[in-house]
């Protein structure tokens, strides 16, 4: 400003127009604008640093390259069998009682009771279905809007690599830094010096997919407990990815994090119907978390998505009462598939990482000797023998961690399993 007493220079009386800036009381029109501030030149169109700074989803690739090839598609992780028919049945019941307008926007009354009776269930811990549930269009909005609701800009947010694809995006777009610590097989460990190094003061969130896609490993109690102390030391809050909890193997036990003491009220819990009801369209998740973090989530997923379809949530209260019988079925039918895919893979060459939870299976193709990187090679194995799967390199925040690695889903009927061995079993010449 000037100082007092002298006067300034000259300017145009009134506000400048847009885009004309003011230089020793006289207007300088830039180059590309008119006098009125419209662009008079088409300037480059471009998409955001965020969104600029990750690529397509891999997954969901490789499952268009797979119908381009006619591939059996053990890419991604969907059933090529059908639901349970009583979903199906509840779900039409509902559209014909004109279930059709939308649900309350944290989900319906009845759906978040069924979600919460099932949380007490299986794990003994009371969950208030008003206050601490939010549903969400499957477990991939959970996720992000747990993560814009609870995560600044600047924060640093832990992940375990190798990752589901998302969670780095997922990061990013809540302006977050990712933190990666890696998972090391063959048994898919993180070095305790090594994660507690990736703690600091910026830290905010920490993310736990357990059991893991990609790789099977189920977290065990110690592990989460040691979890616990660093998010109770840093002041951290735990995202768990529990979308597998219902498939586990060889007497491995799922432990949801929000019940390791420490982590009662600095948890979120993330779920959905997708796999362990095989409606992986549906698109019904939900995030359960202490009423404090509830409220941010809540807020952040009412202007995402408004909410989750209406019909379909009252065909989840079904799917949730279903009885135990139903979930040790799957469990079993789940064991069956994995059994029959570790053979078909180690009968065709391929190193294998056993899983012991989720439906996937991370193996190695480093033996074969082959040409190329990963994405090179589950291309050319899309084409011929004509069976898809995801690059390992995908998982990693370092693509050389993954150029050895492909992962193949197992949620398929025994008999397309059995013609990918068939396919498979030509490779070996």
């Amino acid at each position: 400003m000037p100082r007092a007493g002298r006067p300034g220079p000259a300017v145009p009386a009134g506000p400048p127009k847009a885009g004309v800036r003011i230089r020793g009381g006289a207007a300088i029109v830039p180059k590309d604008q008119d006098e009125t501030g419209a662009k008079t030149t088409v300037g480059e169109i471009r998409i955001s640093a965020k969104a600029a700074s990750f690529t397509e989803s891999v997954i969901r690739e490789m499952t268009r390259v797979a119908m381009q090839h006619g591939a059996i598609n053990l890419a991604q992780g969907f059933p090529d069998f059908p639901c349970p028919p009583e979903l199906k049945d509840a779900a039409k019941r509902a559209i014909d009682a004109d279930v059709n307008q939308y649900a309350i926007t944290w989900g319906a009354q009845r759906f978040r009771e069924a979600i919460a009776a099932n949380f007490e269930r299986f794990y003994g811990v009371a969950v208030d279905p008003n206050r601490q549930i939010c549903v969400t269009c499957g477990s991939t909005e959970a996720m992000i809007a747990a993560a814009l609701a609870i995560v600044d800009p600047g924060d640093e947010v832990v992940v375990f690599e190798p990752f589901y694809e998302n969670y780095g995006p997922d990061a990013i777009l809540s302006g977050a830094v990712p933190r990666y610590v890696t998972l090391h097989e063959p048994d898919w460990t993180f070095d305790e010096a090594e994660l507690a190094a990736a703690f600091n003061e910026r830290t905010r969130a920490i993310i736990v997919n357990t059991p893991n896609n990609p790789t099977g490993k189920v977290f065990t109690r110690a592990e989460l407990t040691f979890i616990a102390g660093l998010c109770q030391k840093w002041d951290v809050i735990c995202f768990t990815d529990e979308i597998y909890e219902h498939m586990v193997y060889d007497g491995r036990e799922h432990i949801p994090p929000m019940t390791v003491p420490g982590l009662e009220d600095r948890s979120v819990t993330i779920n959905a119907m997708s796999k362990t009801y095989s409606v992986t369209g549906w698109r019904i998740g939900w995030t359960i978390a202490s009423p404090e973090l509830t409220d941010g989530i809540r807020k952040v997923h009412d202007f995402l998505t408004v909410g989750a379809a209406a019909p379909l949530q009252e065909a989840g209260v079904v799917a949730l009462n279903f009885p135990d019988e139903y979930f040790k079925a799957l469990r079993e039918e789940y064991l069956e598939r994995r059994d029959l895919m570790i053979g078909i893979l180690e009968e065709a060459g391929f190193k294998v990482y056993k899983p012991y939870g989720a439906y996937y299976i991370m193996t190695d193709v480093a033996a074969f000797g082959w040409d190329g990187d990963d994405v090179e090679i589950a291309k050319r194995l899309t084409a011929d023998p004509g069976v898809a799967t995801v690059p390992g390199s995908s998982f990693y925040s370092r693509p050389e961690l993954g150029r050895t690695k492909l992962r193949f889903a197992f949620c398929k009927k025994l008999e397309t399993l059995q013609a990918a061995a068939e396919r498979l079993a030509t490779i070996r010449g």
